[in-house]
């Protein structure tokens, strides 16, 4: 029974793999300051409600571009599954290749996002993962990570307008009806989502055209559901690429 953690700078998630199905997901914020014991009594509770117990667990992989939360994480799996993780960058065989300029800096999750992709989509690929920030990831026909582009994240954006426009309300994130908006809300719910849209179809032409190949064009993420059916740019929504790739990973380390 394979517990996968995923930690983004905002969102993680905690998911349980009983060998042949993903059996139960979980998300949580993301605080690094929250002890092992902690999240032992959050993940204790959560698998109660599915008939489990956190005593069933005999495996844990862990993905995080938040390091300051590697040692509670690690410490979670040590002190109550009684295994020692696999964790991404400590010497975990990925199985693929990271054709950029420093490998070393290729964060965790577009790795294992890139592996993720490459076990179900053939050809060449874009990933495009929105989360805090906006990732376009290039996958070559053969799963090697070629990189990409990194962007503020569609809520990151939201805030930032929030906070430095003393006039500008907090809103929440939707998707308007018209382009032009009438008032202040949906003048800016028009900016940040329709935006985001040309952001996504511009960056997705120019990669394209700079490749020179067909693409397939794979969202996931946290908000990529959002841009569903606004965008013919985006051939696949797939929101379990990165626990995909995690247990792929495994598979890899440990059979």
């Amino acid at each position: 029974m394979l517990l996968a953690i995923e930690q983004g700078n905002t969102n993680t998630l905690f998911a349980v793999h009983d060998g042949s199905d993903w059996i139960a997901q979980w998300r949580t914020a993301t605080e690094s300051s929250r002890t092992a014991d902690e999240y032992a009594v959050w993940l204790s509770q959560l698998l109660a409600m599915h008939g489990l117990a956190i005593a069933q667990l005999d495996g844990c992989i862990i993905s995080s571009v938040v390091p300051q939360s590697i040692f509670n994480l690690r410490n979670l799996s040590r002190r109550y599954l009684s295994v020692e993780p696999l964790v991404i960058g400590d010497n975990v065989k990925l199985g693929m290749t990271a054709r950029i300029t420093k490998p070393s800096e290729a964060g965790a999750d577009r790795l294992v996002n890139a592996i993720g992709a490459h076990l179900v989509y053939p050809g060449d690929l874009i990933v495009i993962d929105s989360g805090t920030a906006t990732t376009f990831d290039v996958i070559a026909a053969d799963g090697a990570f070629e990189g990409g582009a990194i962007a503020p994240g569609i809520n990151l954006s939201l805030q930032a307008l929030h906070e430095a426009a003393a006039m500008l309300p907090r809103i929440a994130i939707q998707r308007p009806d018209r382009v032009i908006g009438k008032d202040t809300v949906s003048n800016m719910q028009s900016g940040v989502f329709w935006g985001y849209v040309a952001l996504i179809e511009g960056m997705v032409a120019r990669i394209k055209a700079e490749w020179g190949k067909p693409m397939t064009v794979i969202g996931t993420g946290g908000v990529a559901s959002l841009f569903e059916g606004a965008t013919d740019s985006i051939d696949r929504f797939d929101p379990d690429l990165t626990i995909r790739g995690l247990l792929e990973i495994w598979r890899r380390n440990t059979i």
